[in-house]
């Protein structure tokens, strides 16, 4: 069986579990922690971070993109990336968007100080960073609002990564409650989409010991 290598802490090995599940893939799911040194994991990626993937065959795939990319390619059954170059680039420019500003800017302020640090008991938050991730958190969640006025996804009318990596990077930062679903309806609409789809069970049922996440985490109508 094909083993990856994950944090639920980390919104890229989200993905790699969400692409999984939607093409109906089983993995051992071993769980690793990336800001501790273990020398068996950094034989497989010496950049040391998740998600690794490891194929029955001992292909080893690492880094957010090249599992999703590889997956969708290895296995095309749904086709997440797109039917045409067009779709695809758009696809693309997508993701790049979500994991790159919105994780600067939303998930690394909000979801990446208050869990971690409570998960490493070292520190608090910094408030500036907070109130930055909550101002902008409002501007993300609009442009979601706009991409999804005229479609039903984020690229158009078919589920692709760029709706399953803003789905990775939003679960974390409303796992800490940090998402103001009421003031915009849209965004919410679209997000409860994606949590009723099965392959985002597992990241429903994700809890830490001591780090539980908001009541309605795992709500699929909230």
């Amino acid at each position: 069986m094909r083993t990856l290598y994950h944090h639920w802490l980390y919104p890229g090995a989200r993905l790699a579990r969400l692409v999984l599940g939607e093409k109906g893939l089983e993995a051992d799911l071993r769980v690793v922690t990336p800001w501790i040194r273990d020398d068996s994991f950094l034989a497989l990626n010496p950049a040391g971070e998740v998600p690794v993937l490891v194929e029955e065959d001992g292909a080893t795939l690492a880094g957010t993109l090249a599992v999703a990319e590889y997956l969708d390619e290895a296995y095309p059954d749904p086709p997440l990336l797109g039917a045409d170059p067009v779709a695809r680039a758009e696809v693309r420019r997508l993701v790049a968007w979500f994991d790159g500003r919105f994780g600067q800017e939303v998930t690394d302020p909000l979801a990446g100080q208050k869990l971690a640090l409570r998960l490493l008991g070292n520190g608090t938050p910094d408030s500036r960073s907070l109130r930055a991730g909550r101002a902008n958190i409002h501007m993300h969640l609009q442009y979601i609002a706009w991409l999804t006025e005229a479609t039903r996804w984020l690229a158009g009318n078919r589920l692709t990564l760029a709706d399953l990596i803003a789905g990775a990077h939003l679960s974390l930062v409303d796992y800490a409650g940090d998402v103001p679903w009421d003031e915009h309806p849209a965004a919410k609409e679209w997000y409860m989409l994606l949590k009723c789809r099965p392959c985002f069970r597992s990241l429903l049922a994700d809890s830490e010991p001591g780090l539980r996440p908001v009541p309605h985490y795992a709500d699929l109508d909230f």
